[in-house]
C-alpha cells in the first residue's frame, strides 16, 4: 500500500489531539471520476470482507440458485445469531451439504450474547458460527449446483478453482482494476487485491444497479458490465433489504444501511469500508493502521460532507440523527466521555478540530 496517506480521523481527549488515523479515501462520481480524495486513491489494498458483495455477484453469474436471505448472508460478515445460523444451514441443506463441508476458519460468534449462548451449550469455535460462513456456504452451493467435476466442492478454496477464477474476473470487471496480488483471507478463501478507487467504483455500480440507475448506453455501463447487471442489482437489493443479516444487531454497517435510503455498504477487516449510493456515487477508504474504531466516524464524515454539498441528497431528520449517532465514538476516561474521535476527511487537522490543540 502506498505510504502517501492522509489524515482521516483524529482522537481528541480533553481538548487535545492525542492520535491521528491516516489512510486513503476516495469518493467517485457515477462515471468513475474522482470528486474527493485523501491520500492515494490508487493505493493497492486487500479489501477483505468488503469484497463479499463482489464475490456474491460472481456466484450468481456462475449459476448459484439461492433465496434472498441466503444471498444476504453470502455478502455478510454476520454476528452469528441464531437467525444467521439458520440461514447458513438452509443454504447448505438446499445444496445437499452440511456444516461438515464448510472449510472456513472455526470461530465463535461475533455477537457477545450469541457467543455466550453457544459456549453455554458446551460448544467451541466452529465454522458455521464464524462470520464468513454465509459466503462459504454459498460458494459450496455454487459448486454443487454446477454439476461438473471441474467444480468439485471439496477444492472450492483453491485460487485455480473455476469458482475463484470467476470471482477474480468479476472483481476485475466491477472495479476496473487488474488483480495484482493474491493471498489467503482470514477465513481461508482466496483474497484478491484491488485499489481504493476500484473498490469505490464497484460499490457505486452495485448501488446504482440496485436502484435501477444503470442502463445501456451510459459510458460506465459497458456491454460486459451490463451483461451481469442483474446479478449486481440483486446483490445490492438484498443488502438493502436485509441489512441486519449482512451484519447484526448494533453493528454500524447494518445501522448505516437501515438509516440511509439507497445506501449499500460493507465493512472489511484492517480498517476497510466501502459504500455506494443510489445515483452511482461510490466511496471507499482504508485506514492505514488497520484500526476499526475510526471506521464509522470516517463514513459518517463522508455522508455529512455529501449532504453539505447537496442537502437535497440528505435523508429525513431521523436518518441524519441516526448517522450522527452511529458515527459518534466517544473517548473515555474512567468510564466517562472525555472526548471523541472526529472525522477530518483530509482537512488540516488544526482547522478541522475546532478548539483542540496538539499533545
Amino acid at each position: 500500500m502506498s505510504p502517501q496517506a492522509g489524515p482521516l480521523a483524529v482522537v481528541v481527549r480533553g481538548g487535545v489531539v492525542e492520535s491521528v488515523h491516516v489512510g486513503h479515501l476516495v469518493v467517485v462520481r457515477p462515471d468513475g471520476t474522482v470528486s474527493r480524495a485523501v491520500g492515494d486513491p490508487d493505493a493497492t489494498i486487500f479489501a477483505r470482507s468488503s469484497l463479499k458483495p463482489l464475490q456474491a455477484a460472481a456466484m450468481l453469474g456462475a449459476g448459484l440458485e439461492i433465496d434472498d436471505e441466503g444471498l444476504a448472508l453470502a455478502c455478510a460478515s454476520h454476528s452469528g445469531t441464531p437467525e444467521h445460523l439458520a440461514v447458513v444451514r438452509r443454504v447448505l441443506a438446499g445444496a445437499g451439504l452440511t456444516e461438515d463441508d464448510l472449510q472456513n476458519t472455526p470461530d465463535l460468534p461475533l455477537d457477545a450474547a450469541a457467543a455466550h449462548a453457544w459456549r453455554q451449550g458446551g460448544r467451541g469455535p466452529a465454522s458455521v458460527t464464524q462470520n464468513c460462513s454465509g459466503k462459504h456456504a454459498a460458494m459450496l452451493a455454487t459448486c454443487a449446483g454446477a454439476g461438473s467435476s471441474d467444480w468439485d466442492p471439496a477444492s472450492y478454496r483453491s485460487p485455480e478453482h473455476p469458482l475463484q477464477v470467476r470471482v477474480r474476473e468479476t472483481i476485475e470487471l466491477l472495479t476496473g482494476v487488474p488483480v495484482r496480488d493474491v493471498t489467503v483471507d482470514g477465513c481461508g478463501a482466496p483474497l484478491f487485491s484491488t485499489t481504493v478507487h476500484g473498490l469505490a467504483r464497484a460499490f457505486g455500480r452495485i448501488a446504482a444497479a440496485a436502484s435501477g440507475e444503470g442502463r445501456p448506453g451510459v459510458p460506465w455501463w459497458g456491454e460486459e458490465l451490463w451483461a451481469q447487471h442483474g446479478a449486481f442489482q440483486r446483490v445490492g437489493r438484498v443488502m438493502r433489504t436485509y441489512p441486519f443479516l449482512v451484519g447484526g444487531p448494533g453493528r454500524d454497517v447494518s445501522r448505516f444501511m437501515a438509516a440511509v435510503p439507497g445506501l449499500v455498504a460493507k465493512d472489511g477487516a484492517e480498517g476497510v469500508y466501502a459504500a455506494g449510493f443510489a445515483d452511482g456515487t461510490g466511496v471507499a477508504f482504508k485506514i492505514a493502521d488497520g484500526s476499526a474504531r475510526a471506521r464509522p466516524v470516517v463514513l459518517r464524515d463522508v455522508l455529512e460532507h455529501r449532504w453539505q454539498q447537496d442537502w437535497a441528497a440528505a435523508p429525513d431528520q431521523w436518518a441524519v440523527a441516526e448517522v450522527r449517532a452511529i458515527g459518534h465514538v466517544p473517548v473515555l476516561g474512567h468510564g466517562e466521555p472525555v472526548g471523541e474521535i472526529v472525522g477530518v476527511g483530509g482537512d488540516d487537522v488544526g482547522r478541522a478540530v475546532v478548539g483542540a490543540r496538539w499533545a
